[in-house]
């Protein structure tokens, strides 16, 4: 091979490789990109009539700033037991997302979880004994208890008019998360959520394949 032709190869790979590079790091929303609002796509935002701690500001806009609260001290990502019901502060997963938001909004969301799993134990068909340490931070009893007392809603992300700030979505492997108030080009919204990526607020809703939207009605 003579030393054009080399030449040629090594940069056609560099391209390749600069490429690549580029393109996961918009993949991980590591690369900035431009976010819009409900307002760019003339929709409206929904607020709750509840405003469960009595704080001025309604459940809906509590639960995604709780949200990002949490996720704005950048927890390390780290599942595990503990004996104690919640992890050190400075570590979590997915669900910690959750119950943060709704702790801002004034809710206990681990007491609600527990005694809808006592009151209703045949319909969470994973728990044989409740251990309340961890009930209410495993995504599948979330699933099925926002199932049973939240309002359910579309499954179809083209629908953007439908997906709200402060929502919740569940995704088939094993994952929950926030919806945010920021959205991308096309109107979907961004969401709020911890599975150990390098971004925890970001364009990913569609990322993994949705099983599970809903919208906490007190």
């Amino acid at each position: 091979m003579n030393k054009k032709y080399a030449k040629i190869i090594i940069t056609f790979i560099a391209i390749l490789i600069v490429l690549t590079i580029t393109q996961q790091l918009k993949y991980w929303n590591i690369i900035p990109k431009k976010s819009y609002t409900a307002d760019n796509f003339g929709i409206t935002t929904i607020k709750s009539n509840e405003d469960y701690n009595n704080n001025n500001i309604d459940d809906y806009t509590d639960i995604l700033n709780g949200a990002r609260k949490y996720v704005e001290t950048k927890p390390k990502y780290k599942s595990a037991y503990y004996a104690g019901e919640y992890p050190p502060g400075g570590v979590g997963v997915c669900t910690d997302v959750i119950w943060s938001a709704f702790k801002e909004a004034g809710y206990n969301l681990k007491d609600l979880v527990d005694e809808d799993i006592k009151n209703n134990l045949s319909s969470y068909l994973t728990i044989t004994k409740p251990d309340p340490n961890i009930d209410f931070r495993r995504v599948r009893n979330l699933y099925i208890f926002f199932e049973r007392n939240a309002t359910s809603l579309t499954l179809d992300s083209n629908k953007i008019e439908e997906w709200q700030p402060g929502d919740i979505v569940v995704y088939d492997k094993s994952h929950i998360a926030i919806i945010s108030d920021k959205r991308n080009k096309n109107g979907k919204p961004y969401i709020i959520h911890h599975g150990g990526q390098p971004v925890l607020e970001e364009d990913a809703l569609t990322r993994m394949i949705i099983i599970g939207h809903y919208r906490w009605t007190k």
